[in-house]
């Protein structure tokens, strides 16, 4: 943790402070992750806890007060912390070979002003799938800015071996491309929003389903579950992508996936 926040700049007037910023920022993030929710409970958490953090920082001046600690946090560059504290998620959470990281945006229930104009605010989130962690997130102002988020969202990441998984909005290609390029594979879902695109897989699908497969490296799978009081049954199938036509603009594209 006092690794990744080694380099973050201080934005306070030098000479002028009373506590350490790595003192302050280590504290805060432990006091968060055990439960903290503003700043005078960091404090307090803070208080309770000193002797087994001076284990790791000198807090030679005690802890500092909940406006001290808020003072900071307002003056900092939120986005250098959030690189700094992504950073840190990535080092603890390991390898990501062949675990599945779902990229998403939600929009944050109650977030939303209307009498003062303001908008809901909107995340998009990476999601460790295996180890139930979020890696990183970024606000945008509306779901329609996801498409220009995500590619800022994956250079955050070391994602390699990883298979990325994206919606709908997400399937594009230069999202395909920066994934590509960091090493990792994707799973593009594949809607209306691409007409021409969706077309073209759609009939293949049925094409290859009316002279079923034949000449095909197909790959159908199937499964049946009972479960909620229901039997479901899927039924998968992956087709080579080398029929479509422009297969070249989509980097690494090796195969088109269809669940029924």
């Amino acid at each position: 943790l006092i690794e990744s926040f080694s380099d973050m700049p201080d934005p306070r007037v030098v000479g002028r402070t009373d506590h350490h910023l790595l003192d302050i920022l280590v504290l805060t993030v432990c006091a968060v992750v055990c439960g903290a929710d503003d700043w005078e409970a960091v404090e307090m958490w803070g208080d309770a806890k000193i002797e087994w953090l001076r284990q790791y920082i000198p807090l030679k001046n005690g802890i500092p007060s909940h406006d001290t600690i808020g003072r900071l946090f307002a003056a900092m560059n939120s986005a250098t912390f959030q690189v700094c504290f992504t950073r840190w998620v990535s080092s603890i959470c390991g390898s990501l070979e062949g675990q599945v990281i779902a990229i998403d945006g939600k929009t944050m229930r109650g977030s939303h002003h209307h009498r003062l104009g303001k908008k809901a605010i909107h995340m998009v989130s990476a999601f460790a799938s295996d180890q139930g962690l979020t890696l990183g997130q970024l606000k945008t102002e509306e779901k329609s800015n996801e498409i220009t988020a995500i590619p800022e969202l994956l250079a955050m990441l070391d994602l390699k071996d990883s298979i990325v998984t994206i919606d709908s909005m997400g399937c594009q290609t230069a999202i395909a491309k920066a994934i590509t390029e960091q090493g990792a594979d994707y799973v593009l879902a594949l809607k209306g929003n691409h007409g021409k695109l969706h077309e073209q897989v759609s009939g293949f699908f049925e094409i290859a389903e009316r002279y079923q497969y034949k000449s095909l490296d197909a790959k159908p799978d199937a499964s049946c579950e009972k479960d909620h009081g229901r039997i479901e049954s899927r039924r998968v199938i992956a087709l080579p992508s080398g029929h479509l036509e422009q297969v070249g603009v989509w980097a690494g594209l090796k195969s088109m996936i269809m669940v029924e």
